[in-house]
């Protein structure tokens, strides 16, 4: 009789052990899982750059029918980007779904943002690793162009900066693409205009060999513009805009905006400010004023007396600080909010996130929760 009850004793211990293993084994597989399922939400909402120092170009080609999974293997394949989950969740949460066809060159420097927003607009249809050819990317300036026409092709950066500064061939290309040009002409302030034709050489890849001098390249570029752009001068003027301050506006939005529904909003807040006859107060715009390109300006510098800086002037400015690409003009003609009286704006540059304000104190609540860095409008006092 004691045999058996000593015989159950250690078959329930045995149970018990068994339990208390199991128990031991089913907590660790919760926290292996939780661990796992935080690494991957981490890994899927990072959209930083694989590399921030490495800007070699790789030449990436999506074709027709390729979907972000398809486009993402790619760009894994060629080691440009840290997580394929990051992008397939950046587009599937952005609710990007038209990732166009086409050669791209991206490097490593580049973040996720980036490449979907240059993969939105097109790529090339011939390589671009070809010798033949120069890209002009959105938001560029001039001199960024000039540079690169300098290092790829058989002119030199001054011969490029003459061309689009000269008087008689602007006014070629103004009588050749009417309505493109004439609001620039007319301009109040066209005096102090840095280079005439910034914000006119659209965003594309051009054949540089087609050209025998630098104009007829120059020439490419104003051309494809007009073309991007004439079918909407009814709509511009119906906005009551001119060209001129179209593209002005979408040059500012081009780099201030994280994405297509942030640059409608910006866009928004800077035809508010437009309208009350306040500076719009844009790092962008200075920045220009002063060709720098660091990333936080001083007190000094937004007292700047160049004309190109609208911390201190209101009104457009003598004209665009870039070239932009079509969804940014497109986002200065369709803005959203604009009955939500927004006349400030701080992006978050780490999280995409935007926050607007109708009040300079509200403003400053939000700017002064985000870490230096990150891009704002309506920093300086307006009184």
């Amino acid at each position: 009789m004691n045999n058996g009850k000593r015989r159950q004793g250690k078959k329930r211990s045995r149970q018990g052990k068994w339990r208390l293993i199991i128990l031991f084994l089913v907590l660790v597989a919760l926290i292996a899982g939780g661990i796992a399922f935080v690494l991957n939400y981490q890994d899927e909402r990072d959209y930083s750059a694989l590399n921030s120092q490495d800007k070699k170009n790789k030449q990436v080609k999506v074709k027709d029918g390729d979907d972000a999974e398809d486009v993402a293997n790619k760009l894994d394949k060629a080691k440009l980007i840290r997580s394929k989950k990051a992008f397939v969740h950046y587009v599937s949460s952005h609710d990007v779904s038209n990732l166009k066809s086409g050669y791209y060159l991206f490097a490593p420097s580049d973040s996720i943002n980036e490449m979907v927003k240059t993969l939105r607009h097109g790529g090339a249809s011939s390589p671009l690793n070809n010798q033949e050819t120069i890209t002009v990317r959105e938001g560029e300036t001039i001199e960024d162009i000039a540079a690169e026409v300098g290092q790829k092709t058989k002119f030199t950066k001054a011969e490029f900066l003459k061309a689009v500064n000269n008087k008689a061939f602007f006014n070629r290309l103004k009588e050749a693409y009417p309505g493109l040009l004439d609001s620039e002409a007319s301009s109040k302030n066209a005096k102090d205009i840095r280079y005439r034709l910034e914000g006119y050489l659209y965003p594309a890849t051009y054949n540089w060999k087609d050209s025998n001098n630098a104009r007829e390249l120059v020439n490419q570029m104003v051309a494809q513009s007009y073309t991007q752009l004439k079918n909407q001068f009814d709509t511009i003027k119906d906005a009551g805009l001119t060209v001129h301050e179209t593209l002005t506006l979408a040059s500012l939005v081009e780099r201030e905006g994280i994405d297509q529904d942030s640059r409608q909003t910006i866009a928004g807040v800077f035809l508010n400010r437009i309208d009350k006859d306040m500076p719009l107060q844009s790092d962008i715009a200075t920045k220009y004023a002063l060709k720098t390109k660091k990333t936080n300006l001083s007190n000094k510098d937004v007292q700047s007396s160049n004309p190109y800086n609208l911390y201190k002037y209101s009104g457009y400015g003598p004209g665009p600080f870039n070239n932009p690409s079509a969804s940014s003009i497109e986002a200065v003609l369709n803005p959203k909010d604009r009955d939500k009286n927004y006349l400030y704006f701080v992006a978050n540059l780490k999280n995409g996130k935007v926050y607007y304000s109708a009040n300079y104190d509200d403003h400053l609540g939000k700017s002064g929760d985000l870490e230096e860095g990150n891009t704002a409008v309506g920093d300086a006092a307006d009184n």
